[in-house]
Formats: structure tokens, C-alpha cells, sequence
């Protein structure tokens, strides 16, 4: 998953894991409401409620409308059936680990890279399969490359992209086709 995605994500549960704002958005769901309107409901200080409505506008879970010269917050639920289609797919939320490995696969990476570069090719079959999958967390999923972009990225980790490119497709980690180059979903790899 993307780190923007990722945060994304982090974000909306931190806005809606906190009861207050959560109950807001119980109560706008049911009616439109002033904030005097929902500070007397909640049993809370209009300036508290405020915040929690500035929090939740910002997201885009609710929408204010003047009217006269007061606000009313209605709830908005277009932001979340956005984030239930992009972020919250089967897939999506699968990818969130992707980047997570093991203390066995964290030993052997310790072993070939240094930084962010590879020192050397292990030569082990399953360490050479552990550090292709590593590298294949570098790919966005769904994005096809050119066969430049790969080497440019290759070449941030290891001189000699094009046996790190040649190794990703016979190991079917990664997919190629006229020239473009894709990540094969997680769940597929070997």
C-alpha cells in the first residue's frame, strides 16, 4: 500500500476511533444539526464540539450550510463509500503488510543489504526469493511500468538491474508484456 494510502487510512480511524466524534456522526446520520444543537445533546462545550466538527469536515464526513447566521452540520456519506471502494478492499487492506517481514527474513536482508543497497546476490534459492520479494515491495500494485522505470528503480538498490528485472519475471513476481512490466498480486506469488 502506497504510504499516502497508508495514511489515509491511519487518519480515518484516528478521526472515527474517538467516541465523541464517532457520536456525532450517529447524530448528524438521524438530523441536521447546529453546533449549540449537538453540544446540548453530547452534554458538551460548543467550542469542544467545534473541533471534533472541524476534524470531521476536514475528512469530509460531514458538510455545514449557513443559515441565517448559523451553521448546520449535515453527516456526508460520499467520503465513505469512497474510502469502502479505494481503500477498504479485500486487496487493499491485505497490502497494508506487505512491507512486514519476519525476523528470519529481517536476518537475511541484514545480511545482503546495507541501506538501502545490496551488497551482494544471496545465493540460496529461498534468501534470493526473500530479498525479490522485498525489493517487489518498491512496485505499486496495479501500475504498469516501462521497462526504464523498473531499471531506475533496480538501480537504487543494486547496479545490475537488468538480472534483478529478468529474476522478478522467472520467479513470477512480477509480469512482463511488450515492453511493461507490473507487480503480480500478493497472493498469486510462489
Amino acid at each position: 500500500m502506497p504510504q499516502e494510502e497508508f495514511e489515509l487510512l491511519l487518519n480515518f480511524f484516528k478521526v472515527l476511533g474517538n467516541d465523541t466524534r464517532l457520536k456525532i456522526v450517529g447524530i448528524l446520520a438521524n438530523q441536521d444539526c447546529t453546533v449549540k444543537e449537538l453540544a446540548e445533546m453530547l452534554g458538551l462545550r460548543e467550542p469542544t464540539v467545534s473541533e471534533h466538527l472541524s476534524m470531521l469536515k476536514h475528512f469530509g464526513f460531514v458538510t455545514v450550510t449557513p443559515r441565517g447566521n448559523q451553521r448546520v452540520y449535515a453527516f456526508d456519506p460520499k467520503s465513505l463509500h469512497a474510502m469502502s471502494k479505494e481503500v477498504f478492499s479485500r486487496e487493499r487492506l491485505a497490502s497494508i503488510v506487505d512491507d512486514v517481514v519476519n525476523e528470519d527474513e529481517r536476518k537475511i536482508l541484514q545480511a545482503f543489504v546495507v541501506g538501502d543497497r545490496i551488497r551482494a546476490f544471496p545465493t540460496s534459492d529461498k534468501k534470493f526469493r526473500i530479498m525479490l520479494k522485498w525489493l517487489l515491495q518498491k512496485f505499486e500494485l496495479g501500475r504498469r511500468y516501462t521497462e526504464k522505470e523498473v531499471n531506475d528503480i533496480f538501480k537504487r538498490y543494486h547496479e545490475d538491474s537488468a538480472t534483478l528485472r529478468r529474476m522478478m519475471v522467472e520467479y513470477g513476481y512480477m509480469n512482463r508484456d511488450k515492453g511493461q512490466y507490473w507487480r503480480v498480486e500478493s497472493k498469486e506469488i510462489p
